[in-house]
């Protein structure tokens, strides 16, 4: 669902006035709305989409074990060993091509078995107080799509043809 506002400007130091010209209730159909203006050649360098009333949303994927702390700890060291020896390796002078893929293959090796290590210890010291993987990000509840004052009458003329907003 969307609706425009004509009456909404703002205004930031070093950048021009704004006037919001659309409103959704979801990112997808505020990306359509500016997909369909930059079809129709409008200068979409002057629009901008602005996520409003942000929710900060954890969603858990799952019981997080001893294994689980392994191995995600053998991940990230498994990544950091490889990417220090690698460095080391390419600073040799006379082969750095070889000796890069070996110290990066004895960093991974090693950077694997610290960083499960590292991860076991974690996991325990937590006392299962935190044993969930979660992802979190900030989500906004509706999205105003924004332009410079001075064009958004020809943006909410081309949005008002196109049925991409709805009153």
């Amino acid at each position: 669902m969307a609706h425009t506002s004509i009456s909404k400007a703002s205004v930031r130091p070093n950048q021009p006035a704004r006037q919001v010209i659309a409103t959704f209730d979801n990112y997808a159909d505020a990306e359509r709305a500016v997909d369909f203006l930059s079809d129709e050649r409008f200068p979409v360098n002057r629009v901008a989409i602005v996520g409003h009333d942000l929710e900060y949303v954890e969603q858990v994927l799952g019981r997080l074990n001893y294994g689980g702390a392994a191995l995600r700890g053998a991940a990230c060291g498994a990544l950091v060993g490889a990417l220090i020896g690698w460095i080391f390796g390419i600073l040799n002078w006379i082969d750095p091509l070889v000796t890069g893929l070996v110290l990066a293959l004895y960093g991974l090796i090693f950077g694997a078995v610290v960083g499960a290590l590292t991860g076991l210890l974690v996991h325990a010291l937590q006392r299962g107080r935190r044993d969930f993987h979660a992802v979190s990000g900030l989500i906004p509840k509706s999205y105003d799509i924004v332009a410079d004052v001075d064009v958004a009458d020809q943006a909410l003329q081309l949005l008002s043809t196109s049925g991409n907003r709805k009153e």
